[in-house]
């Protein structure tokens, strides 16, 4: 790992605990502003580095990476506005991410077998939102088929690291909605931000050539 890589790593593990302090209020909240763009600047650095040798499919990767990064800037206020608004940068991200794996190769039954799998988990995540969703059933049910897809894909790659950061990004996402529509509170967070960050770490050094 250059030093890029390491700064990107510093800057996840770093920002993540201070974003983690913060949320739980051992920090002051308003840190969270800056941590948080601190810890996913981190695995962008992470990705960069690791295209220097790239994978097929690393500039796809990368798009994918920033877009997340701009949908963790986007959920830091509060508001309707600005959850929509990073659901569509991560709903984007999620497609950059599946034609990264595209890129890659895939292999087409593991990838339906998964699909057949991420349909039944969709459809569980469906009924679970669907009442307190409400008025954002909408964009939460496109988020849940485009998401499973990702996961799908992913599975079809020969690589490990893309099919367990795709979980760990798939599960980080229901902590999220479950912060968001179901039960608020800091136990959401707890959880689902370090599957978030390790998800993406994973993801961004799964760009590097393995050859």
């Amino acid at each position: 790992m250059s030093a890029l890589g390491l700064a990107g790593a510093l800057a996840l593990v770093l920002g993540l605990a201070a974003l983690l302090l913060a949320e739980g209020g051992r920090l002051p909240p308003a840190l969270r502003r800056v941590a948080k763009p601190v810890a996913s600047t981190g695995f962008l650095l992470l990705g960069l580095d690791a295209a220097r040798h790239p994978a097929p499919g690393a500039a796809a990767g990368l798009a994918a990476l920033a877009l997340c990064w701009l949908g963790d800037a986007l959920l830091i206020p509060a508001s309707r506005r600005a959850f929509l608004a990073g659901l569509f940068a991560f709903l984007a991200g999620h497609l950059a991410w599946a034609a990264s794996f595209l890129a890659r190769g895939v292999d087409g039954p593991r990838v339906l077998a998964a699909a057949a799998l991420a349909a039944l988990a969709g459809g569980a995540a469906a009924a679970w939102l669907w009442r307190p969703a409400g008025a954002m059933r909408g964009p939460v049910l496109a988020y849940i088929a485009v998401i499973g897809a990702m996961v799908a894909l992913a599975a079809g790659t020969a690589d490990p690291r893309v099919l367990a950061g795709a979980l760990l990004f798939y599960v980080s996402d229901l902590a999220v909605a479950r912060d968001r529509f179901v039960r608020p509170g800091f136990a959401n967070r707890l959880v689902g931000l370090p599957l978030y960050y390790g998800a993406q770490a994973l993801l961004a050094t799964a760009l590097a050539s393995r050859g």
